[in-house]
C-alpha cells in the first residue's frame, strides 16, 4: 500500500459526536509515552502531522486522519500518565470505549507496547477491552531500534505472556527509525479494506 495523501480530518473532544462516514477506520491505542505519533507519521511518510511531543499525555482527543481518500487512522488518547488527574484519566477511558462500541466502520485495532518493557497493568486492560469489544488487537512492539537485535524475541515472548495473548493475535515489532514493521503493518490494513 502506498500513502500519497494524509490529512487531520477530525478532532473529537469528550463531548464531540463521532464523525459520520462509511470509510474503513484503523484505531491506534498505547501508553502515552509509547511513540503512538511516532508510529504514526512513519506510516503516513510525514514527520510531523500527528504532534509527537517530549510531555507524555498530549494526545487528549480522538484524531481522525483521512488517508488517500479512502480510509482513516484514529488516534486514541494516550493512558496510564500519572501526572493527569482522576477526573480527566476516566473521560479519556469513556471516549475511548464510547468510540470502541460505537463506530461502525472500524476495522483493527493496534495497541502499542514498548519491546523494552513488560506490559504494565493499564497495558493488561486496554488489551482486554480491545477483546470485550469483539477486536482482536494487533500489537506492535515499538521502540525496536533501542534494544539489541539478539534481546527481540525474548521482549516478544514476554509481551505474548504478560498480557496473555492467543495464538492468533499478531505481533509487529516497529522501529520509528529504521521504518521495520512499516510495511507488515500496511499490508495487514489493505487486506482489512478488502475484506
Amino acid at each position: 500500500m502506498i500513502i500519497k495523501q494524509a490529512e487531520l480530518e477530525t478532532v473529537c473532544g469528550v463531548t464531540s459526536k463521532l464523525p459520520e462516514h462509511d470509510a474503513p477506520e484503523f484505531a491506534f491505542a498505547g501508553k502515552s509515552n509509547v511513540g503512538k505519533s511516532s508510529l504514526i507519521n512513519g506510516l503516513m511518510n510525514r514527520k510531523n502531522l500527528a504532534r509527537t511531543s517530549g510531555q507524555p499525555g498530549k494526545t487528549q482527543t480522538i484524531n481522525f486522519y483521512r488517508i488517500n481518500q479512502e480510509f482513516y487512522f484514529v488516534d486514541l488518547p494516550g493512558y496510564g500518565f500519572a501526572k493527569v488527574s482522576e477526573t480527566e484519566k476516566a473521560k479519556w477511558g469513556k471516549m475511548i470505549e464510547r468510540y470502541l462500541t460505537k463506530s461502525p466502520t472500524l476495522r483493527l485495532v493496534f495497541l502499542l507496547i514498548d519491546i523494552r518493557h513488560e506490559p504494565g497493568a493499564n497495558d493488561k486492560l486496554m488489551y482486554n477491552w480491545v477483546l470485550e469489544n469483539g477486536f482482536t488487537p494487533v500489537i506492535i512492539a515499538t521502540k525496536l531500534d533501542k534494544i539489541n537485535r539478539s534481546q527481540k524475541d525474548k521482549q516478544i515472548k514476554l509481551i505474548r505472556t504478560a498480557l496473555g495473548c492467543e495464538k492468533n493475535v499478531t505481533v509487529i515489532p516497529y522501529s520509528a527509525v529504521t521504518k521495520q514493521g512499516r510495511d507488515e503493518i500496511l499490508d495487514l490494513m489493505e487486506e482489512k479494506i478488502g475484506e
